[in-house]
């Protein structure tokens, strides 16, 4: 085994299909909160009832971000084990990594409330206005951040450098993934402003 192999198995196709999961979660929600933005698909499929509509996006979304951690788990499992930090820091390390990365997904959630976690602007349930308290006060994209450093503090608990690859991979398609909702959900507010005028 050669010290590349040592520490990355790239014949676990385990490997690949977290990394395919981690890709499909954020573009799936927003080619689906652009269609809904447009064309009120989901929305029309429930009634017309708007809030439904998020409700059934949001589940879907946490219902694949279940898949896709089960599937980064497996494929943390399925790679070669490197102990990264010695004792005790390789138990503390990971598990205060983990909690503030949970400390910023609950805290954003609680902050945006359930339709402004999930995409209910692109539903037409905007916010009265900007949520500027803690976390978004330390942080411009908290919720994603958090979920990084979640994966990261599962790579370095599983001791998987393989993992902490899967954590730069989810950190860049988050940083993609931005470049697209920023922009589109700035241009829904400024939408309203324009017709509030």
């Amino acid at each position: 085994m050669d010290a590349f192999s040592s520490i990355l198995d790239i014949s676990a196709p385990s490997l690949y299909i977290s990394l395919f999961a981690v890709a499909f979660n954020p573009t799936a929600w927003n080619i689906v909160a652009r269609n809904e933005y447009r064309h009120k698909t989901l929305t029309r499929f429930f009634g017309g009832n708007a809030r439904n509509a998020c409700y059934f996006l949001a589940f879907m979304i946490v219902s694949l971000g279940l898949v896709r951690d089960h599937l980064y788990q497996r494929a943390l499992l399925d790679q070669p084990r490197v102990p990264f930090l010695p004792e005790p820091y390789a138990t503390s390390v990971p598990i205060i990594m983990f909690a503030i990365g949970q400390i910023l997904v609950l805290t954003s959630a609680y902050a945006l409330g359930l339709t402004g976690t999930f995409l209910g602007d692109y539903f037409g349930i905007l916010m009265d206005h900007r949520v500027e308290g803690f976390p978004f006060n330390v942080l411009h994209d908290p919720m994603y951040v958090g979920t990084t450093l979640c994966f990261g503090a599962t790579a370095l608990w599983y001791e998987r450098p393989g993992g902490l690859l899967i954590t730069l991979y989810v950190y860049t398609t988050y940083m993609i993934a931005l470049r697209f909702e920023g922009p589109f959900t700035d241009m829904i507010y400024s939408e309203r402003a324009a017709k509030e005028e």
